[in-house]
């Protein structure tokens, strides 16, 4: 086979070993030599600690430079890598650890006990940690491991990672990603928004997601660009390093949050050549503001875990609000009637189908799942929407009841799972309403049971402990009954028209 396809193709890229990679808060800089130097040193680590070649690595650490090496350690030593939201709690992290079965599991220092407990239930042979500085037994073990590690052969086919998407039954899917499935996109996405080593991106993303990882991370690496990586988004810092940068990716929050400062301006923004959004619905009115405060049309782009990046907004042409643009190179994209697959002209609403390089094997461990969720070749992805006769995509609602919180994916039945284990709840329903920050806040309405009675508390102080606090309820309503139709079901349509105006006002 020969060749570690994606780790190959991120060495080659690399103008000059002294090339500044990361600018990192407080003025340090790390280059090229020393996050590929230190990738080394921790792919030997792996390798000491037995790591075989699509063995996994669990993550669960907070962003820092070490922690993008690690990831580059995993390509390199041949291991899948598989990053978890920090703010995941020890019962989410439990379920994880069963199901991938990673061969290590890499936490925060302060984890650790529990952390060894988890993973002892589960046969996880190895945990280490690292600190927001990079700090802990998996640094120290590094410091006594050489400089130079040859990479694991690993074809376009193999593992490369695993992101957890959570279900809409309330069980996770891991989707598996192949290095050809993150070479092909991130190739695709520098062509798209041509990505040079002259290129400074302004980073303020988490990288325990496929945005901050797989496409910024992946697109900057593979074009020789630097980043501005910032530990998360900061207005203030955001904004005074913008003159730095020539190109910024963020969700529609980051947005919705600059366009409220005076000092956003033309001037401010003069070096950059793009700002890109994604992860969830821009809203015209801020693509339209931005624009007018900037000079700049925001880039909107439409990717999910598990394909990466399917379409973008043109980098030359006309960037359309409310659109998704075009299918990116090598992206094949058709609309269809939901239930037959029936192919639907131009303007007709249905099913959002794609097939490319860029999509995903399949789910772990669930291969039922993933053969439900392909046709003819194609996935699934489970979004509604419509194609004009210019080709331009518009995303216009979901099948399902997903909901998109500050970018981050919260499905109801998930929270609505935790919510009827409480005490004193009969039923229960978990939706997403407007709110002028994060896009959609999460709203439980709650029903208690007979002769019981329940406030905002009494559901709001369980769910902290067993549910990362994105996914927690923003307000809690408690109501006598859910509205149901005459199968029974509960018209969560009628509820959100309801409840539409909650977070009115805030932001």
């Amino acid at each position: 086979m020969g060749g570690n396809h994606l780790f190959d193709l991120f060495a080659a890229a690399v103008p000059r070993p002294d090339k500044v990679a990361l600018d990192l808060p407080g003025g340090d800089a790390v280059s090229y030599g020393a996050l590929l130097g230190l990738s080394a040193r921790l792919a030997g680590v792996l390798a000491a600690r037995g790591l075989e070649p699509g063995d996994r690595v669990a993550v669960q650490v907070e962003k820092s430079w070490q922690a993008l090496a690690l990831y580059l350690a995993c390509l390199r030593a041949g291991g899948a890598f598989l990053p978890l939201n920090t703010a995941y709690t020890g019962t989410e992290v439990d379920f994880f650890l069963g199901d991938a079965a990673p061969r290590l599991f890499v936490c925060d220092p302060v984890r650790a006990a529990s952390a060894t407990k988890t993973a002892a239930r589960h046969g996880v042979l190895h945990v280490e940690t690292m600190d927001a500085a990079g700090a802990g037994s998996l640094a120290d073990a590094a410091r006594r491991m050489p400089a130079r590690h040859d990479p694991v052969a690993r074809g376009e086919k193999d593992l490369a990672a695993i992101l957890y998407t959570s279900g809409t039954t309330g069980r996770s899917k891991g989707a598996m990603l192949s290095h050809g499935n993150l070479a092909s996109n991130a190739r695709a996405l520098v062509e798209a928004w041509r990505f040079t080593p002259d290129d400074v991106l302004l980073h303020a993303l988490p990288i325990f997601h496929i945005h901050g990882l797989f496409v910024a991370g992946n697109v900057a690496l593979l074009s020789g660009a630097s980043m501005i990586f910032l530990p998360k988004f900061d207005l203030d810092r955001v904004m005074a390093e913008v003159p730095r940068a020539t190109v910024m990716m963020g969700v529609p929050t980051f947005y919705n949050r600059m366009i409220t400062r005076g000092d956003l301006t033309p001037e401010l923004c003069k070096g950059m050549r793009l700002f890109i959004s994604g992860s969830a619905p821009l809203s015209a009115e801020v693509h339209k503001d931005f624009a007018a405060r900037t000079g700049h049309a925001i880039c909107e782009r439409y990717g999910m875990t598990e394909t990466g990046i399917n379409t973008s907004n043109p980098y030359e042409g006309e960037r359309r609000a409310g659109t998704v643009g075009l299918p990116l190179s090598g992206v094949t994209l058709r609309i269809t009637e939901p239930a037959s697959g029936r192919p639907l002209p131009d303007r007709d609403i249905g099913m959002i189908e794609v097939k490319g390089p860029n999509v995903f094997s399949g789910y772990w461990r669930m291969p039922e799942k993933t053969a439900a969720e392909f046709r003819d070749g194609y996935f699934i992805t489970g979004d509604m929407g419509m194609v004009d006769a210019r080709g331009y995509v518009s995303i216009v609602g979901r099948e399902k009841d997903l909901i998109i919180t500050g970018g981050l994916n919260v499905y109801p039945a998930e929270v609505e799972s935790r919510i009827d284990e409480i005490p004193g709840v009969a039923e229960c329903a978990v939706i997403g309403v407007p709110h002028p920050d994060m896009g959609e806040g999460v709203v439980a309405v709650v029903a208690p049971g007979n002769g019981t009675s329940l406030c905002e508390a009494d559901v709001v102080a369980p769910l902290e402990a067993v549910l990362a606090r994105f996914k927690q309820p923003k307000r809690v309503i408690v109501v006598d009954a859910l509205p149901r139709n005459t199968m029974g079901k509960i018209e969560k349509t009628k509820l959100r028209d309801a409840y539409r105006d909650l977070f009115q006002g805030q932001g």
